[in-house]
């Protein structure tokens, strides 16, 4: 087992979890967490340049690093484990914000019992991303989503109790939907006579899920993972979750958790039942272009600024959505891109207004001013995470968004390309709330004189910023290098979903 590389992003947070369990005072958990995640992100990188090295010499595979090993054989349920030019995206970026996250929680309160349950809900993450079994996805899927009720019922700040359970019974709620999808497929996943199997590679090259019951496992899986990505109208959950949230859970849970529900999305919904994701795509758009402009609506009203970062992240992961349901490469490479870029970016945002809220013990933009001549450092770093959101060129929103729209605008009925308008709107809502946002916050008088004595970043507050800004910057200016990592995954995957294979 211990072979087959992908096993470690495993082993990794395991290791980390006996390594705090042993600590002893505050340092040694720093340690721990820090050397950690700086494992986690030199494998993610060691992986990805193997990755390309086996692309370039001629690997066609779907998957690589494939490795499966029996877990149960009653219902042939084996921790299999691959990962395509996405997944290895989906574990850079959850790399990098558990090593931002570990530095933006330097001081958390009760910090080794903190960095149990964010390790062990980083391990469902990377857990999730390796995985090619339904069944074991769904275990890590459901591994992720357990410790986020207590980091925001003990660490969170607010009404963190109703945030709490309100968070777990949606998700929860989700996970009933999507458990019922995923036994239906693995009820009809092998033709007659065949071994059933929870395999998504031998799922999808058996083709055998029967039209009519794709019908009606479709919507139950997308909805169990669209849960999770705050699809329109199960997205309440997002904000109050977020606003209550300590900082790296914010980070975490914006950046990479809500990334789940758009890859079981592509990965489970669309990828096994191509016929129904034709037939019933119309549906979620609608949904998912609602969700693009009332999130951006709703945080243009917003004065807490957790609140106007949570409903951005509502608005940008049903852009997602939204993408990936136009079924082509160009609006679909663009959804993984702008998951890329929204997780890099909102996790910033929530870095950055963690930072401003330790030291205002505010979160209202209307009790804040001035913040460019007290903070400088955070606040241009909250102007360059507030370009990025509204799509500069040279950021990674611009690249992320553009893909996405002229993916969308490639159909030619006037369906698709009216919702793929409406859609274009929420540009213009977003520069709305996020320059509002930096001209109250950043600029003009100070409100509170004692904010003047304020000061700004410390040297682990910058190195959590700097890496994510550093992330930014680079899909902006290097798009072809992602484009072409997430392509050749996407480019066969068409194939299928349009039945041309």
């Amino acid at each position: 087992m211990f072979e087959n590389i992908l096993i470690y992003f495993v082993v990794i947070p395991l290791v980390m979890l006996g390594g705090l369990a042993l600590c002893r005072d505050i340092k040694q958990i720093r340690a721990v967490a820090v050397a950690g995640s700086v494992a986690l992100m030199g494998l993610s990188a060691w992986l990805l340049v193997q990755y390309l090295e086996l692309r370039a010499a001629g690997a066609t595979e779907p998957m690589l690093f494939t490795g499966e090993w029996m877990w149960f054989r009653p219902l042939n349920i084996h921790l299999a484990v691959g990962v395509d030019g996405i997944s290895i995206a989906m574990l850079l970026l959850s790399s990098i914000i558990v090593f931002a996250g570990s530095f933006a929680s330097w001081n958390i309160p009760q910090p080794k019992e903190f960095f149990l349950w964010l390790i062990l809900l980083s391990t469902g993450v990377f857990g999730f991303f390796i995985s090619v079994d339904m069944f074991t996805m769904f275990m890590f899927y459901e591994v992720a989503l357990i410790p986020m009720y207590l980091l925001i019922g003990v660490w969170g700040s607010g009404n963190k109790n109703y945030s709490a359970m309100k968070l777990t019974l949606m998700l929860m709620g989700g996970s009933a939907f999507l458990m019922l999808g995923l036994i239906g497929i693995y009820y009809h996943s092998a033709p007659e006579g065949g071994e059933l199997t929870w395999n998504l590679l031998e799922i999808v090259n058996n083709a055998s899920i029967p039209h009519g019951w794709q019908q009606f496992l479709f919507p139950m899986t997308f909805v169990g993972f669209g849960v999770l990505g705050a699809m329109f109208p199960f997205h309440t959950w997002s904000p109050d979750g977020h606003a209550s949230a300590p900082t790296a859970v914010s980070m975490l849970h914006a950046g990479v958790l809500m990334k789940l529900g758009g890859y079981g999305c592509f990965r489970v919904a669309i990828y096994t039942m191509p016929q129904a994701a034709h037939e019933l795509a119309w549906i979620f758009l609608i949904l998912t272009g609602i969700s693009v402009v009332y999130g951006a609506f709703c945080a243009c009203v917003k004065t807490d600024l957790k609140y106007i970062n949570a409903y951005s992240s509502v608005s940008h992961c049903g852009l997602v959505l939204f993408a990936i349901l136009m079924l082509n490469t160009t609006a679909m490479t663009g959804a993984i891109m702008q998951m890329l870029s929204h997780g890099l970016m909102t996790a910033l945002f929530f870095a950055l207004i963690g930072m401003i809220y330790g030291r205002t013990h505010t979160r209202d933009i209307t009790k804040m001013g001035g913040m460019m001549q007290i903070m400088p450092y955070l606040s241009v770093c909250y102007v360059i995470a507030g370009m990025a959101s509204l799509g500069l060129p040279g950021l990674s929103g611009f690249v992320a968004e553009m893909t996405i729209f002229v993916g969308s605008f490639q159909h030619a009925d006037m369906f698709h390309r009216a919702f793929t308008i409406v859609a274009c709107c929420s540009i213009v809502i977003t520069a709305v709330y996020i320059l509002r946002v930096v001209g109250k916050l950043l600029f003009g008088p100070v409100v509170d004189e004692h904010h003047r004595s304020l000061t700004d970043a410390t040297w682990w507050e910058r190195v959590s910023t700097v890496s994510l800004i550093v992330c930014v910057a680079a899909i902006g200016c290097f798009p072809n290098f992602f484009n072409n990592l997430i392509n050749f995954t996407f480019s066969p995957a068409i194939f299928h979903v349009l039945g041309m294979n």
